[in-house]
């Protein structure tokens, strides 16, 4: 069904298609090329990274990073119980098992309490997710990670141009993760980066991302030919997705000036209502800003997100839930899930109802979106 007012619509703000037809006069549209090298500079740049390394989704990301942390089997990962499966299946298919936290009812973020009590003499790292581009509370979880000896991995696909206490949010952890899916704030349709925030790790991260080739050192002219030197997999991007990504990064001040005034807009024109039904709008600290990444509503119940739900797919508006608990899905049952294990992520997957949020969406459709949530009644 197509609707009149998506829950998602890509957008062309800047330069992308001229790049795009760029890179094929160029000649070069695999990997690795110009507009590759230009998108992990402008990523460098923002976020004072010593190494971004694009890759072709936040999940390649994720398993690169499982790849550098040489997880093996036997290890254990904590992990939000509230995330996409990626967060996870990076890790279990090293072997690792996953521990699920649960997450706090404000932010919906890793609920560093919990965190230290997940850990055993068997855990690893701890991944961490900044949901809607809010940032998880970094202070108590690096002291928790740091005297447990653990890695932090960022999944940071929400949170790019976020930041926690000032900083950037995708440079505390050792490594980070990026997503470009079309979602995203900036995007190519499918794409990701891995933030490299221990230098040490650049040249093998290389390595692993190239098919375990030292590709990238042939061309640097550092060795005379490439072989096989270590494991890895393919996860360099074409160059032309490469190329619309920089049309987007180069024009994120573009981009974000208009995910701020939507978000703002249904901040504003959902307050009373949300006060007079009992459902919740995000929660900010004051202490993060956030990069006006999604906007959520908690709703009463699921039976009230179920008749909302269909009332706009009525009026042909489509608005969407989010994560289902891991710890209950048939995978992580297997790794020692059951109900009542994370009690506010159950909660909250129950309620959360996404609306739709992009660029392009046109003041009078949000109007309308707005409108139809106001005027509905759920008896």
């Amino acid at each position: 069904m197509a609707y009149r007012i998506p829950f998602n619509r890509a957008s062309v703000v800047g330069s992308e298609l001229a790049y795009v037809s760029q890179a094929i006069e160029q000649g070069h549209i695999s990997g690795d090329g110009p507009f590759s090298q230009r998108c992990e500079a402008l990523l460098e740049q923002e976020l004072g990274a010593p190494r971004v390394l694009l890759t072709t989704s936040c999940t390649h990301a994720l398993e690169l990073s499982a790849l550098l942390l040489e997880i093996e089997p036997g290890d254990e990962v904590i992990v939000p119980s509230f995330t996409f499966p990626s967060t996870a299946t990076a890790f279990t298919l090293r072997g690792a098992r996953v521990v699920f936290c649960d997450i706090h009812a404000s932010t919906l973020n890793l609920d560093e309490r919990v965190l230290e009590s997940l850990v055993s003499e068997r855990t690893r790292a701890v991944v961490i997710v900044h949901y809607a581009g809010v940032g998880c509370e970094m202070d108590q979880i690096l002291g928790i990670a740091e005297r447990a000896g653990l890695a932090v991995v960022e999944d940071n696909a929400h949170g790019l141009f976020g930041r926690y206490r000032g900083k950037p949010l995708g440079t505390f952890g050792v490594l980070a993760t990026q997503s470009f899916h079309e979602t995203k704030n900036c995007t190519c349709g499918e794409g990701g980066a891995l933030v490299v925030n221990d230098a040490r790790l650049a040249s093998r991260g290389e390595v692993l991302r190239e098919k375990g080739t030292n590709r990238k050192a042939f061309f640097r002219g550092e060795v005379d030919k490439y072989t096989w030197v270590d494991e890895g997999s393919s996860y360099v991007p074409s160059d032309l997705l490469a190329a619309f990504l920089a049309g987007q990064l180069e024009a994120s001040d573009v981009i974000q000036a208009a995910r701020k005034r939507v978000w703002h807009a249904y901040a504003d024109g959902l307050d009373g209502w949300a006060a007079s039904v009992g459902a919740r709008l995000p929660y900010v600290p004051g202490h993060c800003e956030q990069p006006y990444h999604m906007f959520y509503v908690l709703l009463p119940s699921l039976e009230y997100r179920t008749a909302l739900i269909e009332h706009l797919r009525r009026l042909s508006i489509l608005a969407v839930f989010h994560y289902l608990p891991l710890h209950l899905s048939p995978m992580g049952e297997r790794h020692g899930g059951r109900r009542g294990h994370c009690p506010v992520t159950e909660d909250v997957a129950d309620r959360l109802l996404r609306l739709p949020f992009f660029v392009g969406l046109d003041p009078s459709e949000q109007d309308e979106v707005i409108a139809s949530i106001v005027e509905f009644t759920h008896s």
